[in-house]
């Protein structure tokens, strides 16, 4: 029975527990961009290629349907991986690419130049200027554009370089014009820093106390901020880092956000929430949702657009602590001892010193002291004595009856 009343009461410490991490605020969720991977009736083609080791790869710039409705152009940057039509992608910073090993992560930064400088960022006939017209066939065809661009990501996303002279499945002059664009891109790409997410509000929960203003929960974003919710308790406010209280306007990319809690709340939380629309940017990763369990070839934007994505956050305090003041201390006079002695004082010009007080204990009562000590023997003296007075007599009536018959 001992043991199962311990494991009871473990029990309801755990529950106990339990329950009191649930009152606790969960963060809310920031909104990623997510988007589907159209058919390849969406895809826009360019030519077969042979790269280091592989050959007959295609390439296309490939649809991706955002959530919101629109549609984002896409290059591979997985070349070894298949890409699953209809499965979700979600937008993913560089440092999150699925794979560790990847070459992507020395050369994203060149991946991020080249789509800023290829198609079609930049249109054909811009392309044609920079490569050098009188190096082309006839110019610059879109399908060549797309299939020199798509190879020089893949040089550097999977270190898979253009085979030579034959690049492609097309003729010689389409060779010739892919590899032109192919080497403009590889030769002069750059590393360029990672382009803004959509929208982040970063940390998603963040830990303060009561009086203190908790934060700061920093904003990324390439739109504008059009919505500001609160669910916060009353005098609590959203407030800059000098304590100025924040409204929608205030809230741009870069913008720090604290939660102000007033001193004399009890423990708890609140959370706000932000929308924004704004540019899914040109270089941003997007990896499949549950790449772990089903991978898919990831994929990059190579052309911006609009969304609206919303991202929320949360602050959770405990109660001040609070200051005890210890009770003031008092000092008492105390009264002056008397004398145990009834006797009268001698009268005298000076006052006798005080007696001291004694705490010993009183002496046990002796006989003849008083009336208590002698309750006793009062009662027992009576008795004695009638016994006696008995006794006498029936010993006087024996000495009396012996004495008759002496005589009769």
């Amino acid at each position: 029975m001992r043991t199962r009343s311990v494991l009871t009461r473990a029990g309801a410490v755990v529950v106990g527990a339990m329950f009191a991490l649930l009152s606790t605020a969960t963060p809310a969720s920031a909104d990623k961009a997510t988007g589907t991977v159209l058919a390849p009736s969406h895809n826009v083609a360019g030519y077969k290629v042979n790269v280091d080791g592989m050959n007959d790869l295609n390439t296309a710039l490939f649809g991706l349907k955002l959530d919101g409705g629109n549609t984002l152009r896409m290059y591979c940057v997985e070349i070894k991986v298949d890409l699953r039509h209809g499965e979700t992608m979600v937008e993913t910073p560089w440092g999150e690419y699925p794979n560790a090993d990847s070459p992507f992560h020395d050369n994203r930064g060149k991946i991020h130049w080249v789509l800023q400088n290829g198609y079609p960022s930049v249109d054909t006939g811009a392309l044609e200027a920079a490569v050098g017209a009188d190096t082309l066939h006839d110019g610059l065809s879109e399908k060549e554009a797309i299939t020199g661009t798509q190879a020089a990501v893949w040089r550097f996303s999977d270190e898979k370089a253009l085979q030579r002279p034959n690049a492609t499945k097309g003729d010689d002059a389409t060779d010739k014009d892919v590899l032109a664009l192919y080497d403009y891109l590889t030769g002069e790409a750059k590393a360029i820093e990672e382009p803004t997410p959509t929208l982040e509000l970063a940390p998603e929960i963040v830990s303060g106390q009561a009086g203190e203003r908790i934060g700061p929960f920093t904003v990324a974003t390439t739109g504008d901020v059009t919505e500001l919710t609160t669910d916060l308790p009353d005098g609590t406010t959203l407030t800059d880092a000098d304590g100025d209280e924040l409204s929608k306007a205030d809230i741009t990319d870069g913008a720090e956000i604290y939660v102000d809690v007033p001193a004399d709340l009890s423990a708890g939380n609140g959370s706000f929430e932000i929308k924004a629309t704004g540019h899914v940017n040109t270089g941003r990763l997007f990896v499949a949702g549950n790449y772990d369990q089903r991978p898919a070839q990831s994929l990059i934007v190579a052309q911006s657009e609009d969304v609206t994505l919303s991202a929320g956050a949360t602050a959770t305090w405990q109660a001040a602590p609070t200051t005890t003041t210890p009770p003031e201390t008092t000092t008492s006079t105390a009264p002056a001892p008397t004398t145990s002695s009834a006797a009268p004082t001698p009268s005298t010009t000076s006052a006798a010193p005080p007696v001291p007080t004694t705490t010993d204990a009183p002496a046990a009562p002796v006989s003849g002291e008083d009336d208590l000590a002698l309750t006793g023997a009062s009662i027992m003296t009576p008795l004695l004595i009638g016994v006696g007075l008995v006794l006498a007599g029936a010993g006087a009536l024996v000495f009396q009856r012996r004495r008759k018959n002496s005589t009769t």
